[in-house]
Protein backbone atom coordinates (compact mmCIF):
# COMPACT_ATOMS: atom_id res chain seq x y z
CA UNK A 1 0.00 0.00 0.00
CA UNK A 2 0.99 3.43 -0.85
CA UNK A 3 1.40 5.93 1.87
CA UNK A 4 -1.36 7.97 0.94
CA UNK A 5 -3.13 4.65 0.99
CA UNK A 6 -2.24 4.01 4.84
CA UNK A 7 -2.89 7.42 6.04
CA UNK A 8 -6.37 7.09 4.44
CA UNK A 9 -6.45 4.02 5.97
CA UNK A 10 -6.25 5.14 9.60
CA UNK A 11 -8.50 8.51 8.81
CA UNK A 12 -11.47 5.77 7.64
CA UNK A 13 -10.67 3.66 10.88
CA UNK A 14 -11.13 6.47 13.19
CA UNK A 15 -14.27 7.30 11.52
CA UNK A 16 -15.60 4.40 12.03
CA UNK A 17 -14.51 3.67 15.34
CA UNK A 18 -13.14 0.22 14.53
CA UNK A 19 -11.20 -1.13 17.89
CA UNK A 20 -7.43 -1.96 17.28
CA UNK A 21 -7.93 -4.86 19.93
CA UNK A 22 -11.19 -7.02 19.90
CA UNK A 23 -12.92 -9.49 22.23
CA UNK A 24 -15.75 -11.50 21.63
CA UNK A 25 -16.98 -11.61 24.98
CA UNK A 26 -16.17 -8.01 25.93
CA UNK A 27 -18.18 -6.51 22.39
CA UNK A 28 -21.17 -8.70 23.60
CA UNK A 29 -21.29 -7.19 27.04
CA UNK A 30 -20.34 -3.94 25.89
CA UNK A 31 -23.36 -4.00 23.18
CA UNK A 32 -26.02 -5.84 25.54
CA UNK A 33 -25.72 -3.17 27.73
CA UNK A 34 -25.94 0.03 25.40
CA UNK A 35 -29.12 -1.87 24.11
CA UNK A 36 -30.12 -1.73 27.59
CA UNK A 37 -29.31 1.33 28.48
CA UNK A 38 -31.18 3.24 25.23
CA UNK A 39 -33.99 1.65 25.80
CA UNK A 40 -34.13 2.63 29.42
CA UNK A 41 -33.28 5.98 28.59
CA UNK A 42 -35.46 6.31 25.71
CA UNK A 43 -38.84 5.42 27.56
CA UNK A 44 -39.18 3.25 24.92
CA UNK A 45 -40.35 -0.77 25.59
CA UNK A 46 -39.65 -2.30 22.40
CA UNK A 47 -37.03 -3.24 20.45
CA UNK A 48 -38.47 -4.15 16.20
CA UNK A 49 -35.73 -5.95 13.85
CA UNK A 50 -35.85 -7.38 10.68
CA UNK A 51 -34.59 -10.93 10.35
CA UNK A 52 -32.96 -12.15 7.35
CA UNK A 53 -31.77 -15.21 7.72
CA UNK A 54 -28.07 -13.63 7.48
CA UNK A 55 -25.34 -13.45 10.26
CA UNK A 56 -26.11 -9.66 10.70
CA UNK A 57 -30.02 -9.56 11.66
CA UNK A 58 -28.97 -13.02 13.78
CA UNK A 59 -26.40 -11.74 15.66
CA UNK A 60 -27.74 -8.28 15.69
CA UNK A 61 -30.85 -9.99 16.91
CA UNK A 62 -29.95 -12.36 19.59
CA UNK A 63 -27.87 -9.17 20.88
CA UNK A 64 -31.77 -7.38 21.27
CA UNK A 65 -32.94 -10.47 23.12
CA UNK A 66 -30.26 -10.45 25.39
CA UNK A 67 -30.51 -6.72 26.28
CA UNK A 68 -34.79 -7.00 26.65
CA UNK A 69 -34.08 -10.20 28.92
CA UNK A 70 -31.54 -8.33 30.89
CA UNK A 71 -34.16 -5.06 31.16
CA UNK A 72 -36.90 -7.55 32.46
CA UNK A 73 -35.24 -9.49 34.97
CA UNK A 74 -34.49 -6.00 36.62
CA UNK A 75 -38.15 -4.87 36.39
CA UNK A 76 -38.52 -3.43 33.73
CA UNK A 77 -40.96 -3.69 30.93
CA UNK A 78 -38.84 -4.44 27.17
CA UNK A 79 -40.30 -6.88 24.19
CA UNK A 80 -38.36 -7.94 21.06
CA UNK A 81 -40.08 -7.81 18.12
CA UNK A 82 -38.62 -9.81 15.42
CA UNK A 83 -40.01 -9.12 11.86
CA UNK A 84 -39.88 -11.35 8.40
CA UNK A 85 -40.38 -9.26 5.75
CA UNK A 86 -40.33 -11.65 3.02
CA UNK A 87 -41.05 -10.48 -1.10
CA UNK A 88 -43.58 -12.91 -2.04
CA UNK A 89 -42.21 -16.63 -0.87
CA UNK A 90 -38.27 -15.70 -0.60
CA UNK A 91 -35.91 -18.66 -1.84
CA UNK A 92 -34.26 -18.61 1.64
CA UNK A 93 -36.82 -18.88 4.16
CA UNK A 94 -35.00 -22.34 5.81
CA UNK A 95 -32.32 -19.32 6.70
CA UNK A 96 -34.33 -17.52 8.44
CA UNK A 97 -36.19 -19.90 10.24
CA UNK A 98 -33.33 -20.96 11.45
CA UNK A 99 -31.95 -17.53 12.37
CA UNK A 100 -35.25 -17.27 14.45
CA UNK A 101 -34.68 -20.46 16.11
CA UNK A 102 -30.91 -19.03 17.81
CA UNK A 103 -32.56 -15.80 18.58
CA UNK A 104 -35.25 -16.97 20.44
CA UNK A 105 -37.00 -13.40 19.94
CA UNK A 106 -40.51 -12.84 22.38
CA UNK A 107 -42.46 -12.46 19.31
CA UNK A 108 -42.14 -12.99 15.49
CA UNK A 109 -44.08 -10.51 12.64
CA UNK A 110 -44.34 -11.83 9.12
CA UNK A 111 -44.69 -8.82 6.64
CA UNK A 112 -45.30 -9.61 3.11
CA UNK A 113 -43.85 -6.78 1.28
CA UNK A 114 -44.34 -7.55 -2.19
CA UNK A 115 -48.15 -6.28 -2.61
CA UNK A 116 -46.50 -2.51 -1.31
CA UNK A 117 -43.76 -2.99 -3.40
CA UNK A 118 -45.52 -3.65 -6.10
CA UNK A 119 -48.18 -0.87 -5.85
CA UNK A 120 -45.21 1.60 -5.77
CA UNK A 121 -43.82 0.80 -8.53
CA UNK A 122 -46.08 0.20 -10.60
CA UNK A 123 -47.09 3.85 -9.28
CA UNK A 124 -43.99 5.19 -10.48
CA UNK A 125 -42.96 3.31 -13.24
CA UNK A 126 -44.38 6.71 -15.94
CA UNK A 127 -41.34 8.34 -14.39
CA UNK A 128 -39.04 5.75 -15.60
CA UNK A 129 -36.81 3.20 -14.71
CA UNK A 130 -34.11 2.80 -17.39
CA UNK A 131 -32.06 -0.21 -18.24
CA UNK A 132 -31.40 -0.77 -14.02
CA UNK A 133 -35.24 -1.31 -13.43
CA UNK A 134 -34.58 -4.58 -11.48
CA UNK A 135 -31.80 -2.66 -9.16
CA UNK A 136 -34.20 0.25 -8.54
CA UNK A 137 -37.26 -2.15 -7.50
CA UNK A 138 -34.56 -3.94 -4.93
CA UNK A 139 -34.28 -0.38 -3.14
CA UNK A 140 -38.09 -0.01 -3.31
CA UNK A 141 -38.15 -3.30 -1.12
CA UNK A 142 -35.73 -2.39 1.41
CA UNK A 143 -37.46 0.68 2.01
CA UNK A 144 -40.73 -1.01 1.94
CA UNK A 145 -39.27 -3.29 4.73
CA UNK A 146 -38.21 -0.16 6.77
CA UNK A 147 -41.89 1.36 6.14
CA UNK A 148 -43.32 -1.91 7.95
CA UNK A 149 -40.50 -1.94 11.08
CA UNK A 150 -41.08 1.91 11.68
CA UNK A 151 -45.36 1.30 11.12
CA UNK A 152 -44.90 -1.58 14.34
CA UNK A 153 -42.26 0.20 16.46
CA UNK A 154 -44.47 3.16 16.21
CA UNK A 155 -47.76 1.05 17.19
CA UNK A 156 -46.05 -0.44 20.37
CA UNK A 157 -43.83 2.14 21.50
CA UNK A 158 -40.76 0.66 19.89
CA UNK A 159 -36.96 1.40 18.46
CA UNK A 160 -35.57 -0.01 14.81
CA UNK A 161 -32.30 -1.25 14.85
CA UNK A 162 -30.15 -1.39 11.86
CA UNK A 163 -27.48 -4.23 11.20
CA UNK A 164 -24.83 -1.96 9.42
CA UNK A 165 -21.70 -2.49 10.57
CA UNK A 166 -18.12 -1.09 9.31
CA UNK A 167 -17.42 -3.16 6.57
CA UNK A 168 -20.71 -1.87 5.04
CA UNK A 169 -20.20 1.37 6.42
CA UNK A 170 -17.36 2.00 4.59
CA UNK A 171 -19.06 0.75 1.01
CA UNK A 172 -22.10 2.48 1.94
CA UNK A 173 -23.23 -0.87 0.88
CA UNK A 174 -27.04 -0.22 2.36
CA UNK A 175 -30.25 1.26 0.43
CA UNK A 176 -30.21 4.82 1.67
CA UNK A 177 -33.55 5.32 3.91
CA UNK A 178 -33.89 1.76 3.31
CA UNK A 179 -32.11 -0.74 5.59
CA UNK A 180 -29.55 2.70 6.39
CA UNK A 181 -32.40 4.11 8.48
CA UNK A 182 -32.71 2.77 12.12
CA UNK A 183 -32.58 4.38 14.96
CA UNK A 184 -29.69 2.63 16.66
CA UNK A 185 -26.93 0.31 15.31
CA UNK A 186 -25.84 -2.13 18.20
CA UNK A 187 -23.17 -3.87 15.09
CA UNK A 188 -21.60 -0.73 14.82
CA UNK A 189 -17.42 -0.29 14.51
CA UNK A 190 -17.29 -4.50 14.08
CA UNK A 191 -15.92 -5.74 10.29
CA UNK A 192 -17.37 -8.89 8.93
CA UNK A 193 -15.32 -10.90 10.36
CA UNK A 194 -15.80 -9.74 13.86
CA UNK A 195 -19.30 -9.89 13.05
CA UNK A 196 -19.15 -13.35 12.61
CA UNK A 197 -17.27 -14.14 15.36
CA UNK A 198 -19.56 -12.30 18.13
CA UNK A 199 -22.26 -14.30 16.34
CA UNK A 200 -20.37 -17.34 16.85
CA UNK A 201 -19.68 -16.67 20.76
CA UNK A 202 -23.43 -16.32 21.08
CA UNK A 203 -23.97 -19.53 19.87
CA UNK A 204 -25.36 -19.33 16.26
CA UNK A 205 -24.66 -22.08 14.38
CA UNK A 206 -22.26 -22.31 11.05
CA UNK A 207 -24.42 -22.24 9.00
CA UNK A 208 -25.52 -19.03 10.65
CA UNK A 209 -22.58 -17.21 10.71
CA UNK A 210 -21.07 -19.16 7.02
CA UNK A 211 -23.79 -17.91 5.18
CA UNK A 212 -22.68 -16.15 1.95
CA UNK A 213 -23.53 -12.35 2.73
CA UNK A 214 -25.57 -11.33 -0.25
CA UNK A 215 -28.46 -7.87 -0.28
CA UNK A 216 -30.64 -10.25 -2.56
CA UNK A 217 -32.83 -7.37 -4.02
CA UNK A 218 -32.53 -8.29 -7.69
CA UNK A 219 -35.65 -9.85 -8.82
CA UNK A 220 -34.48 -11.17 -11.99
CA UNK A 221 -30.66 -11.96 -10.50
CA UNK A 222 -31.62 -13.01 -6.57
CA UNK A 223 -28.73 -14.24 -4.48
CA UNK A 224 -25.86 -12.17 -5.78
CA UNK A 225 -22.97 -12.59 -3.42
CA UNK A 226 -22.12 -9.17 -1.58
CA UNK A 227 -18.45 -9.56 -2.93
CA UNK A 228 -19.88 -9.58 -6.58
CA UNK A 229 -21.07 -6.00 -6.33
CA UNK A 230 -18.53 -4.68 -4.13
CA UNK A 231 -15.72 -5.46 -5.95
CA UNK A 232 -13.53 -6.31 -3.35
CA UNK A 233 -13.77 -9.36 -0.62
CA UNK A 234 -15.22 -9.38 3.14
CA UNK A 235 -11.42 -10.38 3.64
CA UNK A 236 -9.62 -7.26 2.24
CA UNK A 237 -12.23 -5.04 3.93
CA UNK A 238 -11.89 -6.56 7.32
CA UNK A 239 -8.09 -6.31 7.44
CA UNK A 240 -8.18 -2.73 5.90
CA UNK A 241 -10.44 -1.74 8.62
CA UNK A 242 -7.82 -3.67 10.98
CA UNK A 243 -5.17 -1.63 9.66
CA UNK A 244 -3.44 -4.56 7.95
CA UNK A 245 -1.42 -4.07 4.45
CA UNK A 246 -3.36 -5.15 1.73
CA UNK A 247 -3.78 -5.55 -1.99
CA UNK A 248 -3.08 -1.54 -3.55
CA UNK A 249 -5.89 -2.31 -5.46
CA UNK A 250 -8.06 -3.27 -3.58
CA UNK A 251 -6.60 -0.67 -1.32
CA UNK A 252 -7.93 1.92 -3.74
CA UNK A 253 -11.21 0.50 -4.29
CA UNK A 254 -12.43 0.61 -0.69
CA UNK A 255 -10.86 3.94 -0.78
CA UNK A 256 -12.91 5.33 -3.65
CA UNK A 257 -16.17 3.72 -3.02
CA UNK A 258 -15.67 5.60 0.92
CA UNK A 259 -15.52 8.56 -1.12
CA UNK A 260 -18.11 8.32 -3.54
CA UNK A 261 -20.66 6.89 -1.12
CA UNK A 262 -20.08 9.69 1.72
CA UNK A 263 -23.38 10.92 1.17
CA UNK A 264 -24.88 7.90 2.22
CA UNK A 265 -22.89 8.21 5.72
CA UNK A 266 -23.97 11.97 6.32
CA UNK A 267 -26.54 13.74 8.05
CA UNK A 268 -29.06 15.97 5.19
CA UNK A 269 -27.22 19.15 4.20
CA UNK A 270 -28.98 22.33 5.89
CA UNK A 271 -28.50 25.55 4.29
CA UNK A 272 -26.07 27.77 6.97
Amino acid sequence: MSDESRYLQELIIAELDVPASFDADVEIERRVAFLADQLRSSGATSYVLGISGGVDSSTAGRLCQLAVERIRDAGGQATFIAMRLPYGVQADEADAQRSLKFIQPDETLVVDIKPATDAMVESVRHAGFGEREDFHVGNVKARQRMIAQYTVAGARGGLVVGTDHAAEAVMGFFTKFGDGACDLTPLAGLNKRRVREVGARLGASPEITGKVPTADLETNNPGVPDEAVLGVTYDEIDDFLEGREIDEKAASTIIATHRRTAHKRAQPRALS
